[in-house]
């Protein structure tokens, strides 16, 4: 990779919405327009199932840029299918790609695709998840540490809020093929931890979730509540599928809205569950925020300029120092659900129909 081949303004580039570009289903080779070539973006989104977030917001949002842009643009879904993501990468770059950006399925995987796209002169981005000892030019998500941090202290004061003494927290950490998984542990221990080795709190059963599945977290989550006859007083859920999970769980037991649960991505069902009183906390990741970035990005290496992300993230299996853009989660509770509505990423009309008008309601969201 060539480090400093990008020049990133730190703060014009967020904004909130004009990158972008328009929309076909293209790619193209070389790094894109100095070499009179045809920019074409390629994007590989990972799966439907981890989290509703890739379809109902990373597309739409990327979709924008692109088409506000006027660029050609191909982007697909991979559905958790290792073939099917190699097959999508190899076709993107058969139809003449200038720029890849990949949200890996694992580090191996994403490795290989990348690899293949630099082989063939095509621009790469790691968007969200950073692969492992790859090859990517760029690296786009979130501050993933801060984001556990955060989900650490909100499970800390929903806590403390329900003066519980000396609680047993269960983890269910995401996927163990999944960087930012380790990310988000590294954040929530460095809050829990302590609190585990002062007596505080005490650590209950972990386990990791293949593939960020919610059905095996249920599963998970179910032998957890069992081998520890019911006493689990917490649970730090990686994202709000798993959160979901435990509660889908909580609530067969009865007991779902007295044992906290956290979560990430701020997703409908995640909202819900927090006007319901069965979740806690999320985390909120203004997606477009890092669609945008991402596009403007890839926008501007295919078109053949150069930019400077002004940060890096060390690699950690490389140790290479990757070109980076890290954007600032949010943490939400009942109280400030209402954000996340007002920031257009969730519709007040999905969020509040039926029993939760009224929930709504109570909590300021209009």
């Amino acid at each position: 990779m060539r480090k400093g081949f990008l020049t990133f303004a730190a703060v014009g580039l967020l904004a909130t919405g004009s990158l972008t570009a328009c929309g076909d289903d293209s790619g193209s080779n070389g790094a894109g327009g100095d070499n009179g070539q045809t920019p074409k973006i390629g994007v590989i989104l990972p799966d439907s199932k981890s989290s509703a977030r890739w379809e109902t917001a990373d597309r739409r949002f990327l979709e924008e840029a692109f088409k506000a842009a006027g660029v050609e643009y191909d982007i697909q879904n991979a559905q958790n299918d290792k073939n099917a993501f190699q097959t999508i990468a190899d076709q993107m770059i058969t139809n003449g790609a200038t720029v890849l950006m990949i949200v890996n399925l694992d580090s191996g995987t994403g490795k290989a695709v990348l690899d293949k796209a630099k082989s063939q002169g095509v621009a790469t981005i790691d968007y969200d998840r950073l692969t492992l000892g790859g090859s990517a030019q760029y690296y786009v998500s979130f501050d993933n540490e801060a984001v556990g941090k955060l989900q650490g202290e909100g499970l800390s004061k929903c806590l403390t809020d329900q003066g519980v003494q000396k609680p047993t927290i269960a983890y269910l950490n995401g996927s163990p093929t999944d960087n930012n998984a380790t990310l988000f542990k590294n954040g929530y221990d460095s809050v829990l931890k302590p609190k585990f080795d002062a007596g505080e709190y005490a650590k209950g059963p972990e386990q990791s979730v293949p593939d960020w599945d919610p059905a095996q977290a249920a599963t998970i989550f179910e032998q957890m509540l069992t081998q520890t006859n019911g006493k689990i007083d917490g649970v730090l859920a990686a994202n709000d599928g798993l959160g979901n999970a435990a509660i889908s769980v909580l609530k067969k037991n009865k007991i779902n809205g007295r044992v906290p649960v956290t979560g990430q991505d701020a997703d409908l069902q995640g909202l819900q569950n927090i006007l319901a009183g069965d979740q806690c906390m999320t985390v909120y990741k203004a997606v477009k925020q890092e669609a945008d970035a991402a596009a403007e990005l890839a926008i501007a290496i295919a078109k053949g300029e150069r930019k400077d992300t002004g940060q890096t993230v060390k690699d950690p299996e490389s140790g290479r120092d990757v070109p980076a853009r890290l954007l600032q989660p949010k943490l939400i509770y009942k109280e400030n659900v209402k954000d996340v509505v007002a920031d257009g990423y969730v519709d007040k009309a999905k969020l509040c129909e039926g029993s939760f008008a009224q929930l709504c309601a109570d909590a300021g969201v209009n």
